[in-house]
């Protein structure tokens, strides 16, 4: 990798993906939607196509054109736009990593494929390095999300020996609740001046002792944290605070009831006001 990495620090904001009222995706919010991360967050890095933004439920297509529109509308205000480029082929995973290089993306990221699952840290150490090949000059992150891929993988193991691999690899987003596994990531990392990001809110404290180097999460704006959210409800909580109209989530999830979501707002609001 040839030009300069600058280090993935901080709060990082894993975006929802904004839907019309038919299901397809709304361009025209990305633009406020970055505004707002600015000036009401004070956020200016961002994890598109992920879990939170339904990623696996987008066509290739879809996910290209939201990739675009995050890299035009954040340049000049966003320091860091990070593309999620997994997919269940290699050859979707690898043809949005040469996307992504080509829009001005700032890293890419990959979760491991799920259903025809990497037997060992080898097998997913190869598919990650045939995915970067595509993208040889932007960071490559490993996405570790074992609860939603099922890959009971060490992220530790796949870490070990995969700069000799991917040269342009810069860490790892570990979305998973091994404290164990998550520091060993973090020692492993220390030596190769890498981010360890971590992607679970209730967990964030512990991981900040271990040494990660900041968090990618959806909801730590809001301040509260509580059992049974998840992206339906989170997404349409967005919108009331918000003001943006993110719209429903895409099936198999199942739109979060209005009054559900406005009640947490104004919990969200009332909390606020008294902090």
């Amino acid at each position: 990798m040839s030009r300069s990495v600058k280090k993935l620090t901080g709060l990082v904001a894993a975006t929802f993906t904004p839907l019309t009222a038919e299901g397809e995706i709304n361009l025209s919010v990305i633009g406020p939607y970055i505004d707002y991360l600015i000036e009401k967050q004070n956020v200016k890095s961002v994890f598109i196509n992920g879990t939170t933004g339904e990623g696996f439920s987008l066509t290739v297509d879809e996910r290209k054109q939201l990739a675009a529109a995050w890299c035009q509308h954040g340049k000049a205000k966003l320091e860091q736009v990070i593309v999620h480029v997994g997919c269940m082929s290699i050859k979707d995973s690898q043809e949005l990593a040469r996307h992504a290089a080509s829009i001005g993306a700032d890293g890419i990221a990959v979760i491991s494929p799920s259903y025809f699952k990497p037997i060992n840290a080898d097998a997913l150490r190869l598919y990650l390095k045939e995915v970067s090949t595509y993208a040889p000059d932007l960071p490559m992150y490993y996405y570790h999300i074992p609860g939603m891929t099922g890959v009971a993988l060490d992220a530790a193991d796949v870490l070990n020996g995969i700069e000799r691999m991917i040269p342009s690899f810069q860490g790892v987003k570990y979305t998973g609740t091994d404290l164990r596994d998550l520091g060993q990531c973090v020692c492993y990392s220390q030596s190769h001046n890498w981010s360890v990001m971590f992607g679970i809110d209730e967990q964030l404290l512990g991981a900040l002792v271990l040494g990660v180097h900041g968090a990618e999460v959806y909801f730590y704006h809001y301040y509260l944290c509580s059992a049974g959210f998840d992206v339906s409800v989170n997404k349409q909580v967005m919108s009331e605070v918000s003001g943006l109209a993110m719209g429903p989530p895409r099936l198999p999830l199942l739109q979060c009831p209005v009054s559900k979501a406005q009640a947490i707002a104004q919990k969200i609001k009332d909390f606020s006001q008294g902090h």
